[in-house]
């Protein structure tokens, strides 16, 4: 990867999705910054310069679950190949869930990360620490010392919290050292299916995780926080109901946000197919109300974000019997032609797309990345140098043994997606460039 150097974006259409801007305009970069948008300075020399006609110009894309498999395999490069898809897909800041092999509840295990990370100098890395040691769901982790070594928010990853005595304590804890918690909302003892329950679920013998297992769930979520006064996102929303339930609780004043992953925003449990292993994902694929309650919701700004929720699988793992496969696929080099999928389908404005990737996450995180760096998920004259340039009109195949991820397992096998990456700027520096 190259240093920081001043670069020449030019003839774009500069998209800030979080302040409004759209105009066609040159991009002027140096010393990691944003130098100037549209009147750039004469005396400006760059030593890099980006033809950017017929592009879009946007910042650079927050996707809030990546799994880099780091730590846990190092021996196979995952931290260095996952990176690099996620720069190839635009995306210059990421959140790791703490599920790694051990699990991110020691400061060291963070540290390590985090040093490895900025080694490799790719896209910024921000770690979710885990909740209770082990992502056992009986002991909290010491969060304070998780949050010295780097972590931004707390999390169960897929493991759900079956003690809400536990999670009383967790959200009393956090609430008083402004610590947010990241939850994907799933009761227990009914989220143990492997498919959304219904008529699909049933013909194909396979178990049903109903939809009461996400209600359930964020019920008691909800009254812990009106109690304790925590701030908790959600992760990744598979229901109408569910939504529901978060559009009340947003009214009522609560402090929560929520995301919803690629794959439920654009599949169903039809996806499932004759027993499709590549659609085994978790929260599982629901009916087509649900896909189209999601859609709105993300639409109207219920839903704050749009995530990848990537997950690299090995080929071992998925060519198990679809009941005994790993859930998950692999999704980072795919949201931004997923988010404008989306907008094509939907008939919603490519600025909205775009702050679903970008301006929306960014809000998210909010306080935790304030403390650490400039304002990131907007493109502004001063603001960090965080930005993808991109053609809405190059479509491309999504074949799986093409992908930079060592995940070649995805859902998405052989669609026709928009919009490919030219090039992506992190802090200043050329990350990836076609």
């Amino acid at each position: 990867m190259q240093t920081q150097t001043n670069i020449l974006i030019r003839g774009g259409r500069v998209i800030d999705p979080a302040s409004g801007f759209d105009e066609i305009a040159d991009v002027a970069i140096a010393d990691g910054s944003v130098l100037a948008i549209k009147d750039i300075a004469s005396e400006f020399r760059p030593v890099h310069t980006i033809d950017a006609t017929g592009c879009i110009v946007a910042p650079g894309l927050m996707d809030l679950a990546v799994r880099l498999r780091e730590p846990g395999h190092e021996h196979a490069h995952m931290l260095e190949s996952e990176m690099a898809a996620a720069v190839a897909g635009g995306v210059t800041s990421l959140v790791c869930p703490p599920d790694t092999d051990p699990v991110l509840d020691e400061p060291g295990l963070v540290e390590m990360l985090r040093f490895r990370a900025e080694k490799l100098g790719q896209c910024r890395v921000y770690p979710l620490g885990a909740l209770t040691r082990n992502l056992a769901g009986e002991t909290l982790t010491e969060m304070v010392e998780l949050t010295e070594s780097g972590c931004i928010a707390f999390s169960q990853a897929e493991v759900p919290l079956a003690n809400t005595q536990v999670m009383q304590r967790a959200f009393q804890y956090a609430s008083t050292f402004g610590y947010a918690v990241w939850l994907r909302p799933q009761e227990f003892f009914l989220g143990k299916g492997v498919a959304a329950s219904g008529a699909l679920a049933t013909r194909l013998g396979l178990g049903g995780v109903p939809v009461a297992a996400e209600t359930i769930a964020l019920h008691t979520i909800f009254e812990l926080m009106k109690a304790t006064g925590a701030r908790v996102h959600l992760c990744r929303l598979s229901s109408a109901a569910g939504v529901a339930l978060v559009r009340q609780a947003k009214l009522d004043g609560l402090n929560v946000s929520c995301d919803i992953s690629i794959n439920s925003l654009h599949l169903t449990d039809a996806d499932i197919g004759y027993f499709d292993s590549r659609a085994r994902l978790n929260p599982p694929l629901r009916q087509q109300r649900d896909r189209d309650a999601l859609r709105a919701a993300l639409a109207d700004g219920t839903i704050d974000a749009l995530v990848s929720d990537h997950t690299p699988v090995d080929e071992d793992a998925k060519a198990l019997p679809f009941a005994e496969s790993e859930a998950g696929a692999t999704g980072v080099e795919l949201l931004l032609s997923l988010a404008l999928k989306w907008s094509l389908d939907s008939g919603v404005s490519l600025a909205r797309a775009l702050q679903a990737v970008t301006s929306g996450p960014a809000s998210v995180l909010g306080a935790s990345l304030g403390r650490r760096q400039g304002r990131v998920g907007c493109l502004v004259a001063g603001g960090v140098a965080d930005l993808c340039v991109f053609d809405p009109q190059a479509a491309w195949t999504v074949v799986p043994g093409a992908l930079r991820s060592q995940g070649k397992h995805t859902p998405f096998s052989g669609y026709e997606l928009p919009g490919r990456v030219r090039c992506t700027v992190v802090g200043g520096r050329l990350a990836f460039q076609t």
